[in-house]
């Protein structure tokens, strides 16, 4: 089959599959998993060649490993230090212990092969849990900050575990890099991501396009990714460390926006190829084993997370819930056994029994929470907890961050209200960074840009923007999104202001007219009338003309109706000078 047919069949099963898995609550890396059963080798065979289709869908991983790299920051890690280090620490090595002392006394396997597999299994979806948590609205809540942590710990252990298990190849000794080259890449990766990936970056924002800031993106990560592989080191740990060395840049946000389209394809991609890669034989022969390894698979890990969260002094409901949701295999497990089998570590079919296994309990994961939270409620017991804000996220926005912006920005910071600043300036960007502020690189009027930068949290959103279009399209994004949301507007002048007005923005602030006003008053006390009498004239004029905006607003006034109304206004505003004099 052609390539373009080939494309056309992963993206008609991805539409058909991810969607109703969805749906059903089962989640969309499950349906990646179906689609790619239905049109692999097991099913309808239309796809004939999934392992040469899955050695390059491992981009997508390494895509993955960047993004989460990117979410490591360092103060977030130390603040959850303790947590991290027992809840998510206890639970990988108890975890991994256990299924690999089971594997090994069980079903007799040696020690490298049953480690790989107990590290492998001990890892949760983190896609999934997520989502449970989410959708529970549990995630922000202790329990979850604590499910959070053992995922986050999952996700550290990952670059260590791929290292480990690359160790155990037969071959890992062949003419591969000396130590000290690889030493090397990593030094050298650590220095570039240290003092060169801003300024460079800075250069594209500056004289770049965003299709070039995606072209750097892209660039930065398959770069050190290539680099480590070359070195004899893991491609991902590559980006992982990449992404690690951005987690506080201004750019971080910009990066992992133009990141996301091409690792969710070639993520999906990849979990089809593992989906054509299952064997079903396997499953066919020995259903009671696979389907028997799954169940025990959830049940121990759930038993060992609820043990870890009672001990940490959570509650019997909520240890027992958070538990449930990151009982399930992990999409890591698939990396790992890829690697475990092209590294000769394992065979084909005990890696395809145990990608079997991952499978199934992600199929019982959400079956199971569901059924658990049916149970709760029958109990009279509030299904889900009211989600708080958090408190460190600030709740002002101010989208453009030139002079108009800043003058907002230094009266909130004197008063010690935090703000984020988004611009699509590196120079603005990189000054309000120096003063400790959440800053943003990149288009506010990108919606998937907007929600990173906190505006599902957020109460008030000043546009500051230069550009009346990116103004006006920001608008009406916000108005439509986040219609809770209170926005103070910048607008060019009065058409812009009418603009505005009609889409409903209350608020909005006229560039010249207040500078106007205050340069009239200047005038009028120059020439000779008092402060009080200067005040009291603009104040006339100034309270005419929002009341002729306002009607213009208001009335959707043709143009032969606008120019007789602004005929009406003028007398109206001669007669109230005339007036005011005779007082």
């Amino acid at each position: 089959m052609s390539l373009l047919g080939s494309v056309a069949i992963f993206l008609g099963a991805t539409l058909i599959a991810v969607p109703l898995f969805k749906k059903l609550k089962l989640g969309g890396i499950l349906g990646y998993l179906i689609a790619g059963i239905i049109i692999g080798p097991s099913a309808l065979n239309f796809i004939d060649d999934p392992y040469t289709i899955l050695h390059f869908a491992e981009l997508g991983v390494v895509l993955l490993l960047f993004v989460i790299g990117l979410e490591l920051q360092p103060q977030t890690l130390w603040r959850m230090r303790n947590q991290i280090m027992f809840s998510g620490g206890s639970q990988l090595f108890v975890s991994a212990g256990m299924i690999a002392a089971l594997c090994h006394f069980a079903f007799y396997l040696s020690i490298p092969v049953s480690v790989t597999i107990g590290l492998a299994l001990a890892l949760s979806s983190t896609a999934f849990a997520i989502q449970l948590m989410t959708e529970q609205r549990i995630l922000k809540t202790p329990p979850g900050q604590q499910g959070f942590s053992i995922l986050l710990m999952q996700d550290v252990a990952v670059i260590p575990i791929l290292l480990l298990v690359a160790s155990f190849s037969p071959s890992q000794g062949d003419a591969g890099p000396a130590w000290y080259i690889s030493l090397s890449a990593v030094v050298a990766v650590l220095v570039i991501g240290r003092f060169l990936i801003n300024p460079f970056l800075r250069i594209v924002a500056r004289y770049g396009s965003s299709e070039v800031m995606t072209a750097a993106a892209l660039f930065i990560v398959l770069v050190t990714a290539l680099g480590m592989s070359a070195s004899g080191l893991s491609m991902g740990m590559g980006a992982f460390i990449a992404g690690i060395l951005l987690a506080d840049s201004s750019f971080k946000h910009q990066l992992e926006t133009e990141i996301e389209p091409f690792k969710g394809l070639l993520l999906g991609l990849f979990f089809i190829a593992i989906g054509m890669n299952l064997d079903l034989s396997l499953l066919v022969a020995e259903p009671v084993f696979i389907v028997g390894m799954s169940l025990l698979l959830v049940l121990v890990k759930a038993l060992i997370i609820y043990a870890i969260l009672r001990a940490a002094k959570q509650s019997n409901t909520d240890s027992t819930r958070v538990a449930l949701m990151l009982s399930q295999g992990g999409e890591f497990a698939f990396v790992v056994m890829t690697l475990a089998v092209s590294s000769a570590v394992l065979g084909n079919d005990l890696a395809g029994q145990v990608n079997l296994v991952v499978g199934l309990s992600m199929a019982l994961t959400s079956p199971v929470v569901i059924l658990h939270s049916l149970f709760y409620n029958t109990k009279n017991c509030p299904a889900v907890y009211d989600t708080q804000r958090d408190s460190e996220e600030p709740q002002v926005i101010i989208a453009g961050f030139g002079r108009f912006g800043q003058i907002t920005a230094r009266v909130l910071s004197a008063n010690n209200i935090a703000f984020t600043a988004m611009d699509k300036d590196a120079e603005h960007i990189a000054f309000v960074q120096q003063f400790g502020n959440r800053v943003f690189y990149g288009d506010a009027t990108r919606l998937d840009l907007l929600k990173k930068s906190g505006i599902d949290q957020a109460r008030v959103l000043l546009i500051a923007i230069d550009d009346p279009q990116q103004i006006t399209a920001l608008a009406k994004l916000v108005k439509r999104e986040y219609p809770e949301v209170k926005i103070i507007a910048r607008a060019r002048d009065r058409i812009h202001a009418t603009e505005l007005g009609k889409l409903g923005i209350e608020f909005f602030v006229r560039e010249m007219f207040d500078g106007g006003l205050n340069a009239c008053k200047g005038v009028l006390n120059a020439y000779g009338y008092t402060l009080g009498q200067a005040d009291n004239m603009v104040e006339i004029f100034n309270q005419h003309d929002r009341e002729m905006l306002n009607k213009v607003i208001t009335e959707d006034l043709a143009f032969d109706e606008l120019v007789k109304t602004a005929k009406q206004g003028r007398e109206e505003l001669q007669e109230l000078f005339v007036n005011d004099r005779k007082q």
